[in-house]
């Protein structure tokens, strides 16, 4: 369906509420926030709601708090709540079914809005704009303003600009026409220099701690595959963040870096292959341990440590992976320093 189209069953799907949850993610990063800061003040603006928009986990990487401060705080801790029993939920940059997400129970879902691939479970809401070959759900939310005639302010532009081009890397990776047009149509809209002084957040000293453990920790393997475990996180995102460095690696194709998290080991995989599959094999190495999924560039996953020694299951993952690549499961990887 077109945008007017979603428009319109997204308000079939909030009509006659007197109260919505809107949930991204759990540690929701730059896009799944915007996104659901631009539905929460596209429906105040044109209904009676007044949804609150509530996060699971945790909002660690520098740049995701700095985001956040700069939108004055809009999402609440999930936790923190008393919620009424089976609020409606509106689900942001995820789906039921994906394992990144903490639906209260009894609580139906009436909207899903994302771009990630395709959940049986999103079948069953009245609005399902589950967009697989969109780079973005802030994409997705621009081109709802758009086409209601509603102009983004000028943090909410920012904040929208953002998502988009740190979900596709700036148009580099995963991008489609609309994640094109609506970069280029939020430009001028958005505040520069504060845009800059949250893309240069300053980090805590455990990142490059972390960062110190990640280059040591780090493998090489068939030039081509780097590896790296990086221990205890300060925080989730961590493996993400320092995947994306990685991957800067000249030559290397995939990167795969791990860490442990509370009671889960955190996995994030990044791939340059044009052909991508980062979520089969995030989905592959995982399996039933726990949850994965995402693009074909750029996915993650978490597996349940139930007690047991993280770096052993990291150890078992590395083979999983190096397997799934077609390569031996003991082959022994160059340090990367």
């Amino acid at each position: 369906m077109s945008s007017e189209q979603q428009l319109v069953s997204l308000f079939k799907a909030v009509e006659g509420l007197d109260q919505l949850l809107i949930l991204p993610h759990n540690d929701p990063d730059p896009d799944a926030v915007a996104a659901a800061v631009a539905l929460s003040r596209l429906l105040s603006a044109r209904s009676t709601l007044r949804p609150t928009i509530a996060y699971a986990g945790l909002i660690g990487r520098a740049e995701n708090k700095a985001l956040v401060n700069y939108l004055d705080q809009p999402l609440e801790l999930l936790s923190n709540l008393v919620l009424p029993p089976a609020i409606p939920v509106a689900l942001v940059d995820t789906q039921p079914g994906m394992g990144n997400n903490t639906i209260p129970a009894g609580s139906p879902v009436v909207a899903v809005i994302d771009h990630h691939p395709w959940r049986e479970g999103s079948a069953l809401a009245t609005l399902a704009d589950v967009r697989v070959d969109i780079g973005s759900t802030s994409t997705i939310l621009t081109e709802y303003y758009q086409v209601s005639g509603l102009e983004p302010d000028q943090k909410l532009a920012t904040a929208l600009f953002y998502g988009v081009k740190t979900d596709t890397l700036g148009l580099t990776r995963g991008t489609a026409l609309a994640d094109i047009a609506a970069f280029f149509y939020l430009r001028p809209r958005i505040d520069v220099d504060c845009l800059l002084e949250i893309e240069r957040a300053q980090v805590p000293l455990g990142y490059f701690k972390s960062f110190d453990a990640a280059l040591r920790a780090a493998r090489i393997y068939d030039h081509r595959i780097v590896i790296s475990y990086i221990g205890a996180m300060t925080y989730p995102d961590l493996a993400a963040e320092l995947a994306d460095v990685l991957l800067r690696l000249e030559g290397t194709e995939w990167v795969v870096c791990l860490g442990h998290y509370g009671e889960e080991l955190i996995l994030a995989v990044r791939t340059t292959r044009p052909a991508g599959g980062a979520g089969l094999l995030a989905q592959g190495v995982v399996g039933k341990q726990g949850s994965a999924g995402g693009h074909g560039t750029m996915a993650g996953g978490h597996i349940l440590l139930l007690g047991r020694n993280p770096k052993n299951i990291a150890t078992r993952v590395a083979r999983l992976v190096l397997k799934h690549l077609n390569l031996a499961p003991d082959l022994k990887g160059q340090p990367l320093v």
